[in-house]
C-alpha cells in the first residue's frame, strides 16, 4: 500500500510537471506570435504587427517586440516615441539597430539638427548611408569633406539616396570637379551600377540613355561607335569595358577603331577597362593591355589587378611602381604591405632592412599575411600555453548577462542573425578574462561559431582549443585516417565553411559542417556505395562528413595532391581550377597563385583554409608549422610527383 507522504510527494510532482508543460506550452505559444509579429513588419502590416504584440506583453525579449512595434509605423513615428524607445534601451543592440534605421530617416528627410545630435551616439556606425549622410550635414554648414568623400564613394551598388546626394551636393558646391564626377560614372559602369551611372552623368550635362545603354547593351553602344562629344566618349568607354566581360577580342578591335578620335588619356582608360577584365579570365594577353593603360586613372580594382598582373609575370620592378601608386588606404592594407616587401626583397636579392620592417609592420597578425610574414622573420607557427580556465563564477557572469540570454533565445528560435547581432555587441566591451569566459559559454551552449569568434578577440590569454575546435574527432579521425587524408586540412576547410554549424544552409543549398551540395553528396554516394542517400542526410553529422571527406580526396587526387588547388576546387568547382590551371606554363609560388585567382571568394577562401589547417596541424602535432611549405608550389597539369618534389625544393 502507498503510503500518504509518498502519495503527496507523487501528487506534489504530477502538479509541478503538468505546470511545466503548461508553461513550456505558453512559452511556444509566444515565440510563435513573436515570429509572426517579426515577420508581420517584414511585409509592412502594420495591423498585424500590432495584433501580435499585443500578445506579447510579458514576452522574454520586449526590447524587440517594442522595435517591431515601433518600426511597423516607424516613419509615421514621433520624434518623442523614438527617443522614449532609445531611453528606455540605451546601451543595447537594438537601440543601436533602431538609431542606424532612425539616422537613414533623418538623412532623407534632411533633418540635420536631430540627425547631428544622435550621430555621435551610433555606437557600431557602420552604415554607408549613414556615413555619407554625415558629410552631407557637414557640408550643408560650408566645411570641406572632397577628401573624405573620395575615400568613402567606392561601391556604387551600395550607394541609395543617402551617397547620391552626397555626389550631386559636392558637384553643386564645386567640391568635387568633373573629373571627380567622370571617375564616379566610370566606377559605376565597372560595377554594373547603371543608377548611379545616370544619376551622375546627368550633372556632367551628359546623357543618362547613353550610358545606360553603355552598361546594360554594350555591344548596341560600341556598334555606335565613340561619338564626337565627351560624354559620348566615356559612354564608349564603358561599353568597352563592358563588353569585354563576354569578348575581350570585340573590345579590342572598337578600342582600336575609335582610337583615332580618343584623347590619349580616354584611350589609356579604354586599355585599363579590357585589362580589368581580361586580368579576371587570365588572358595571354592581360600584360600588355595593362602596359598599354600608363596614364589611366585607375580604380580600386584596376591598381589591384594591375599589381596581381606583374607579380604573376615576376616583374617585381612594376608592382613596386603599381603598390606605390596606390591611394594610401590600399596600399596600407596589409595586402600589400606584403607584396611590396616581397617585391623590394626580389629586387635586393635579400631581406633588406626596409623589407623587415615591412614584414615586422605586420607579423603580429594571425591571419595568411602575418603568418607569411611572421616567416620571412624566421617564426614559425606555433601554439602557446592557454591561460588558466573560467572560473565557474566567471562563466556565470557571462551566463547572468541580459544580452547573452537574448543571444541564446535567439539561437533557440534559430534566429541566428538576431542571435549573433546580440552575441557580438556583449563581445565587443569584455576584457580578456571575460572573454576567456564567454568563449567556454559557447562552448557549452554548442554555439561553436560564436565560441570561435570570441576566442579570436582575445591576445594575452588565447584558448587555442576554442579558436580551433575539432568537434566530432570520433567520426573524423577514423574517416580521414581510412582515406589518407590531413585531417588539419579537413577541419580547416570545416571551419571556414560553416564555423561548425550543424544546420549550415548556403544560399545555393550546400548543406551542414562540410556544406555538401545535394547533387554532389548524390553523385559521392554514388562513388562510395552508400545505396540509401537521401537529400535529408547531408544534416546528419556522419553522413555529412562522410561525403564531404570522400569529396575532399577526390577532387585531392584530382589536383595532383595540391591543397591549395583542392582548397579552390572545393569552393569554386573543380572545372574553373583546371582552367585556372591551364594558364600556367611553368610551376608558380602557390602564393602568387593564389593571389592571382580571379575570384576574391575563392582567394579569401583559401588563404583562410590553408592558414585553419596550419594552426590546426600544430595543435594535432604539438610542433610548429610552416605556412610557405604547407603551400609549396602550384603546377601545370602533367607534372610527375618527382617535378614537383624538385620544384618545390628548388623554391624554397
Amino acid at each position: 500500500m502507498i503510503s500518504k507522504s509518498k502519495w503527496i510527494a507523487g501528487a506534489l510532482l504530477a502538479a509541478a510537471c503538468l505546470t511545466a508543460f503548461a508553461q513550456d506550452g505558453d512559452t511556444r505559444k509566444e515565440d510563435d506570435a513573436f515570429l509572426l509579429l517579426r515577420d508581420s513588419v517584414r511585409r509592412d502590416d502594420a495591423s498585424k504587427a500590432e495584433f501580435y504584440a499585443a500578445r506579447l506583453a510579458n514576452y522574454a525579449i520586449p526590447s524587440y517586440v517594442d522595435y517591431y512595434r515601433l518600426k511597423s509605423h516607424f516613419r509615421d513615428a514621433s520624434a518623442a516615441e523614438i527617443l522614449d524607445f532609445l531611453k528606455r534601451y540605451e546601451g543595447s543592440a537594438i537601440a543601436d539597430r533602431l538609431r542606424n534605421d532612425w539616422l537613414l530617416e533623418l538623412g532623407r528627410k534632411r533633418d540635420w539638427a536631430m540627425f547631428d545630435q544622435q550621430q555621435p551616439l551610433f555606437v557600431l556606425d557602420d552604415d554607408l548611408q549613414v556615413k555619407c549622410y554625415t558629410l552631407l550635414s557637414r557640408l550643408s554648414k560650408g566645411q570641406n569633406v572632397a577628401n573624405e568623400a573620395r575615400a568613402l564613394l567606392v561601391n556604387p551598388p551600395n550607394y541609395g539616396e543617402g551617397c547620391g546626394a552626397l555626389i550631386a551636393a559636392l558637384s553643386q558646391t564645386r567640391q568635387f570637379s568633373a573629373e571627380d564626377l567622370w571617375a564616379q560614372v566610370r566606377l559605376a559602369g565597372e560595377m554594373n551600377a547603371t543608377g548611379p551611372a545616370r544619376r551622375t552623368i546627368i550633372l556632367l550635362n551628359g546623357s543618362d540613355k547613353k550610358i545606360a545603354q553603355a552598361i546594360d547593351l554594350p555591344a548596341v553602344a560600341l556598334a555606335k561607335g565613340a561619338g564626337q562629344t565627351k560624354d559620348e566618349h566615356e559612354a564608349f568607354l564603358v561599353a568597352v569595358g563592358r563588353a569585354a566581360k563576354t569578348s575581350i577580342k570585340l573590345s579590342v578591335l572598337a578600342l582600336k577603331k575609335a582610337l583615332p578620335k580618343l584623347t590619349p588619356q580616354e584611350r589609356a582608360i579604354g586599355w585599363a577597362n579590357i585589362a580589368l577584365q581580361a586580368s579576371y579570365v587570365i588572358a595571354p594577353e592581360t600584360s600588355e593591355y595593362w602596359r598599354q593603360s600608363s596614364g589611366a586613372p585607375l580604380s580600386i580594382d584596376q591598381f589591384q589587378w594591375k599589381a596581381r598582373s606583374a607579380m604573376r609575370d615576376g616583374d617585381w620592378s612594376l608592382l613596386r611602381q603599381t603598390i606605390a601608386a596606390m591611394p594610401a588606404s590600399l596600399r596600407a592594407d596589409p595586402t600589400w604591405i606584403y607584396w611590396n616587401a616581397r617585391a623590394m626583397a626580389a629586387e635586393a636579392r635579400g631581406n633588406t632592412p626596409e623589407v623587415l620592417a615591412l614584414y615586422r609592420s605586420i607579423a603580429d597578425r594571425q591571419d595568411y599575411y602575418g603568418l607569411l610574414a611572421a616567416e620571412e622573420l624566421g617564426r614559425n607557427v606555433s601554439i602557446p600555453a592557454p591561460g588558466a580556465p573560467p572560473t565557474p563564477a566567471e562563466i556565470a557572469a557571462i551566463a547572468a548577462s541580459p544580452g547573452f540570454q537574448r543571444a541564446l533565445k535567439f539561437f533557440d528560435l534559430r534566429l541566428r542573425f538576431e542571435g549573433t547581432r546580440e552575441w557580438n555587441w556583449e563581445v565587443r566591451r569584455l576584457n580578456e578574462r571575460e572573454l576567456i569566459a564567454a568563449a567556454e559559454y559557447a562552448r557549452q551552449n554548442h554555439i561553436l561559431d560564436r565560441m570561435v569568434y570570441t576566442a579570436e578577440r582575445t591576445r594575452v590569454q588565447a584558448d587555442y582549443t576554442h579558436r580551433y575546435p575539432a568537434p566530432h574527432d570520433d567520426i573524423m579521425a577514423p574517416t580521414t585516417r581510412t582515406l589518407g587524408l590531413d585531417r588539419a586540412w579537413v577541419y580547416g576547410l570545416i571551419r571556414q565553411e560553416s564555423r561548425f554549424i550543424m544546420n549550415a544552409q548556403s544560399s545555393v543549398g550546400a548543406s551542414g559542417l562540410m556544406q555538401v551540395m545535394p547533387s554532389t553528396g548524390r553523385w559521392v554516394a554514388k562513388k562510395i556505395g552508400l545505396t540509401d542517400f537521401v537529400q535529408d542526410m547531408l544534416t546528419d553529422v556522419r553522413t555529412n562528413i562522410l561525403l564531404g571527406a570522400n569529396y575532399m580526396n577526390m577532387v585531392l587526387g584530382s589536383m595532383d595532391g595540391s591543397q591549395v588547388l583542392a582548397t579552390a576546387a572545393y569552393n569554386a568547382g573543380p572545372g574553373r581550377l583546371r582552367s585556372w590551371r591551364s594558364s600556367l606554363t611553368k610551376p608558380m609560388d602557390a602564393t602568387v597563385f593564389i593571389e592571382t585567382m580571379p575570384y576574391y571568394e575563392t582567394r579569401s577562401y583559401v588563404k583562410n583554409v590553408m592558414t585553419n589547417a596550419t594552426y590546426y596541424a600544430a595543435l594535432f602535432e604539438g610542433k610548429p608549422q610552416s605556412l610557405k611549405a604547407r603551400l609549396g608550389v602550384v603546377t601545370p597539369k602533367g607534372y610527375t610527383q618527382q617535378e614537383q618534389q624538385q620544384t618545390t625544393f628548388s623554391s624554397r
